[in-house]
């Protein structure tokens, strides 16, 4: 089993902390994404989305998407446990890890996806179009990402970290929606105090990749 990855892509990082988390010795193939190696017929044929990460399994399975790539690995070493325990804290974990995703990460990625000139010519992942940039796309991004943080930062005046009083990967889908907003000039505002400390105590372990 062995992950594909590019080491600046946020999505590739999100599974690294989440390996790095649970302490598994997973085998890393860093994959040259800027010069279209993800193109390539081998490549395409192991993963026609033309992303990373992926995960290759022993028996040349390969498993795309961070969370199904993460939710794998949880089956596989469940402890330390990164996506609940009962039902009801699958479920919270789920939901906030769900609209963390919805409501703020994927709205500053494509924000970033649309002004950025390294994305010109890509803007939707896995591509090579000539769909144009938007900047409208990245102002409703911004505001987006506005309003979910404003949310978060009522949830974490209650509870330690996103989903409840246990770190999971929601917190990680959270750390990584931050550091991509940082990319396009957007950070936490000094108002929203709680989120400001979970931030800084997720930014401080040892998992975030380097």
């Amino acid at each position: 089993m062995k992950l594909y990855s590019f080491a600046p892509a946020t999505n590739a990082q999100r599974v690294l902390m989440f390996v790095a988390e649970k302490e598994i010795d997973l085998p890393v193939v860093e994959v040259n994404v800027r010069e279209g190696a993800l193109f390539e017929p081998s490549y395409l044929a192991m993963n026609p989305f033309s992303v990373v990460p992926f995960l290759e399994l022993d028996d040349g399975t390969c498993i795309g998407e961070s969370v199904a790539i993460c939710r794998y690995l949880e089956e596989l070493y469940p402890n330390p446990p990164l996506c609940g325990v009962t039902a009801k804290d699958r479920a919270l974990v789920e939901m906030w890890n769900r609209r963390i995703e919805i409501d703020g990460f994927m709205p500053v990625v494509h924000a970033l996806r649309n002004v950025s000139p390294g994305f010109k010519g890509r803007v939707v992942p896995g591509t090579r179009t000539d769909l144009p940039q938007s900047g409208a796309i990245t102002e409703r991004g911004k505001a987006q990402f506005g309003i979910l943080v404003d949310r978060l930062d009522a949830q974490l005046r209650q509870h330690a970290f996103v989903a409840g009083e246990t770190f999971t990967i929601a917190d990680i889908t959270g750390y990584f929606m931050v550091e991509t907003a940082r990319r396009i000039d957007l950070d936490l505002p000094e108002h929203c105090s709680n989120i400001l400390r979970w931030y800084n105590t997720v930014a401080s372990r040892a998992s975030v990749p380097h």
